[in-house]
């Protein structure tokens, strides 16, 4: 996903370190030539890796070390440092591995090294046959894990996006504003899958489910068999009801092809072109902070007084509000659209924004279409038990689609986050194998406006108080949400290992909890 290519720092670790700068549960950041590595002490030994998250290039060496893996400071990848293995997305593969000597009080990184075998759950666990809907966050995460804990049945996944699958984060980001090349997009490529023999079907539809016969059928009426079903279906933009205009196409943004229309307007438009957008959701925020970079007029229209302030507060909202008016956006408040005309869009104070490029981003429906026709249970969701599992056994959902039991308030929930979703595909393959695991993680997001990159870990629907530590407009602050006399959420601003350190207590609270 990129990275840099600069010669790291630190000490040359081939020549060595003191053992005694290795204390146990820290670490060390250096190279071995150009190659950045860490080396750190867990249970008396030493381990050394490769110090560059594979998932945006972040520096291992600024997170934290936590039992026996290292945690990456910005999106909170977690790494085994014996196997080198990824532990838990956003990152989706493995780091190098390096093989270290520890003797006359120095750590030295001999080379390349091979890393400790894992324990996998063997090619006889679990059902003959696994179909996945959907090559989302959740498929995807979820199929690469049934091969990593040693499955050998048949894998098929489904999904009617012919792109699929790709990274979305990057969608509304670096890819939309044109920082980023397409092959940074793409989640996996054909290879891939091909190469652990997992059939991906693209540009199919799922249309109907029988669970008591296992069975899936497809859109061309051809039927899948299956032994485990995971719904990991997404959800789909909510469309506006408005009257539209073919000179002005009102764009919602989900998928790659979502992507480039919108680019292929952008560029149409040039540089002294007009957006809109419609909608001051994160989405629809990043979307305006994508084509301020194209160098277009951006205007955004939402009915609240503030943007995020539901979701943020009023002191983080604010922030966000400044940030995007320092970069131009102007903003059009407590308004609603109400109609494209031609190249206008028409808001119900009367006003009317000419335009080249229109995007709505007002949220968000989970598809349940297949799941409702099945006659599973619902409630805004597909409702899971602990284990993501729906009331029919060995059939699982994941992702946007599922409403799951939330570990540290009980309640029900359906997160939207990019992270959550390849995380409950993780944890549904393994329960898919027998692990019978709780789903338990706490939420993760983040947003990047401009040069703010807000970090949002927990959930909180509500609040009693808003504690705000440090400095939100020198970029350096950790905002806690509190519910019921407990942090429910925190946002950092420029403190990552902040955040870090809160995910852990957060963890360890709902340990002592269960």
């Amino acid at each position: 996903m990129g990275g840099t290519t600069e010669r790291p720092d630190g000490p040359d670790l081939t020549i060595g370190v003191p053992s005694a700068l290795v204390a146990e549960g820290s670490m060390v950041a250096g190279r071995v030539g150009d190659e950045p590595v860490l080396v750190a002490r867990v249970g008396g030994r030493c381990y050394a890796v490769g110090g560059k998250c594979p998932h945006y290039g972040a520096p291992l060496a600024d997170g934290l070390v936590v039992g026996e893996t290292i945690r990456c400071p910005w999106h909170h990848a977690a790494f085994h440092l014996g196997t080198a293995e990824r532990e838990r997305p956003p990152a989706l593969d493995d780091l190098p591995c390096w093989t270290v000597d520890e003797r006359d009080g120095h750590v030295r990184v001999l080379g390349p090294g091979a890393p400790a075998e894992k324990q996998r759950r063997g090619t006889s666990a679990g059902p003959d046959s696994v179909v996945i809907v959907g090559a989302g966050a959740a498929g995807t995460v979820a199929a690469d894990t049934l091969r990593r804990e040693g499955y050998g049945g048949r894998i098929t996944i489904v999904d009617a996006d012919h792109d699929a699958p790709v990274d979305r984060p990057n969608l509304s980001k670096d890819y939309l504003a044109g920082s980023a090349p397409e092959e940074w997009v793409s989640l996996r490529p054909p290879d891939f899958f091909r190469e652990r023999g997992i059939d991906v079907l693209l540009g199919r539809r799922a249309s109907a489910l029988d669970v008591a016969t296992r069975r899936v059928t497809l859109d061309d009426g051809s039927e899948l068999t299956f032994g485990a079903l995971l719904l990991a279906t997404g959800a789909s933009p909510i469309q506006l009801s408005i009257p539209t205009s073919d000179r002005l196409p009102l764009r919602t943004l989900r998928t790659l092809a979502d992507s480039r229309a919108i680019i292929a307007d952008a560029e149409r438009a040039g540089p002294d072109g007009r957006a809109v957008v419609i909608g001051a959701s994160f989405i629809g925020l990043e979307v305006a902070a994508s084509l301020r970079a194209r160098h277009l007029e951006v205007h955004v229209v939402a009915p609240e007084a503030r943007p995020l302030e539901r979701i943020l507060g009023t002191e983080l909202s604010r922030l966000v509000q400044t940030v995007h008016e320092e970069h131009g956006v102007i903003f059009h408040l407590g308004s609603k659209p109400v109609g494209v005309d031609g190249d206008q869009v028409i808001l119900d104070t009367g006003e009317r924004l000419t335009a080249q490029v229109a995007v709505a981003g007002v949220g968000v429906r989970p598809n349940v279409e297949l799941a409702e026709r099945a006659g599973l249970p619902l409630e805004r969701g597909v409702t899971v038990d602990e284990y993501l599992e729906t009331r029919v056994r060995g059939v699982f959902a994941a992702g946007d689609v599922a409403r799951y039991p939330d570990a540290r308030s009980g309640m029900p929930v359906r997160i939207e986050h990019w992270v959550v979703a390849e995380r409950q595909g993780q944890a549904a393959a393994r329960n898919i194998l027998g692990a019978r695991e709780p789903f338990s993680a706490i939420p993760f997001f983040w947003s990047a406006h401009y040069d703010l990159t807000l970090n949002y870990l927990g959930h909180a629907a509500t609040w009693d108080a808003i504690d705000i530590e440090g400095d939100l407009n020198a970029r350096d602050a950790a905002v806690s949400f509190r519910a019921g006399g407990r942090t429910a959420a925190m946002v950092t601003v420029g403190r990552d290992r902040a955040l870090l350190e809160a995910e852990v207590a957060m963890e360890r609270e709902g340990a002592l909890a269960s």
